[in-house]
């Protein structure tokens, strides 16, 4: 004889299907912002304070350098080529940083995917997700990373665009600018949710 499902058991029923379309749909929308972005990944050599210090300066010479390779009214791929073209040039902008600070630490810079958590910037947010960065490695690697925006030129005093500019030239659609500002109600509490999402899914597949 069947059993008839309780209220509790049908609400959680309700939950976990709720759960399971709104990780699908956040998922499809984080993999098409991915889609619209260069992120930038800044490794610093150690955790010392001298360290991560140097980790900002050379962050902020690279993006001012970066900014200064995309033609006007760049385009996503024109901005990819350009990266691409010029690792070596962005690589030594760094390099110059380090330099001038008395380190021998090697910088390197390379174009490829990486995970990037949950991040909230100030006036935007970015989901949890796989993104393509421009990399770029101080020394050994070691110490807490710096994760931003590299095109569209987002981040912090390098930044000449904010989402509305970027969207208004194109760069994104209005919902996706809608997902990244806090024009979107909980924003930051979503993506977070994302994020736990993967790692769950992680847990489960090995990965």
């Amino acid at each position: 004889m069947d059993r008839k499902l309780k209220r509790w058991e049908v609400a959680l029923l309700c939950g976990v299907l709720a759960a399971l379309l709104w990780s699908a749909w956040a998922g499809q929308e984080q993999a098409q912002l991915a889609g619209q972005v260069i992120r930038l990944h800044v490794l610093a050599n150690s955790d010392s304070q001298a360290d991560q210090e140097l980790k900002l300066a050379v962050r902020d010479r690279v993006l001012e350098r970066a900014e200064g390779l995309y033609p006007q009214d760049a385009t996503l791929e024109q901005a990819r080529e350009v990266l691409e073209d010029n690792l070596d040039e962005l690589a030594a902008a760094g390099q110059q940083v380090v330099d001038e600070a008395g380190r021998d630490y090697p910088v390197t810079a390379r174009l490829e995917k990486c995970w990037f958590p949950t991040k909230e910037y100030e006036n935007f947010a970015l989901p949890a997700g796989e993104y393509t960065a421009l990399r770029v490695v101080i020394g050994e690697g070691e110490g807490q990373n710096w994760w931003c925006v590299a095109f569209p030129p987002l981040c912090l005093g390098a930044a000449t665009e904010s989402v509305e500019e970027a969207t208004a030239a194109g760069l994104f659609t209005e919902d996706q600018a809608g997902l990244m500002t806090r024009e979107n109600e909980g924003y930051v509490l979503k993506f977070k949710s994302l994020e736990l999402l993967g790692q769950l899914r992680g847990l489960f597949t090995g990965n």
